[in-house]
């Protein structure tokens, strides 16, 4: 593997070091109020929830890993900023919920999250079929969150 692919690899990596880590800091900040909102009928439980998100960042990595060792660079810059783009509205997501509580705007973010996730799923895709079937839960649960966020606001 190239030193350019190697780069691609690390500062991949290292957005979803800092998704795992932002978005586990912003999403505990207010548990309690959290808790006591009115949870939309289509929430999953919790289980399907803390199952779904280390599932989706190991992906995440491994997919990255794939795009840098198969891939062109034209597809690796496409990659890593659309992940940056959809990294940083997830975390917008979670510090406007979890923090001035403001529901309808943390929607748009993960409208935001979930557009800018698109380009990954089709590079995935032009990775590996399987590399494509797998990154597809992360794009439905995107939608899916996206869905629970304004339906939180509705309630």
């Amino acid at each position: 593997m190239s030193m350019s692919r190697i780069v691609v690899g690390i500062l991949g990596t290292a957005i979803i070091a800092i998704y795992v880590v932002g978005s586990g800091r912003l999403v505990a900040t207010d548990t309690q109020w959290y808790r006591s909102l009115s949870q939309p009928a289509w929430k999953p439980p919790s289980i399907v929830i803390g199952l779904i998100w280390p599932y989706n960042f190991a992906m995440l990595t491994t997919a990255t890993w794939v795009v840098a060792s198969r891939l062109s660079s034209t597809h690796h810059l496409v990659w890593l900023a659309s992940l940056t783009l959809s990294v940083l509205a997830a975390l917008a997501w979670a510090w406007l919920f979890f923090n001035p509580h403001a529901l309808i705007a943390s929607g748009v973010a993960l409208v935001f999250a979930t557009l800018f996730a698109v380009p990954l799923l089709v590079i995935s895709f032009n990775a590996s079929l399987a590399l494509g079937i797998a990154f597809v839960p992360y794009q439905l649960w995107l939608v899916l969150a996206t869905s629970l966020a304004f339906g939180y606001a509705t309630q």
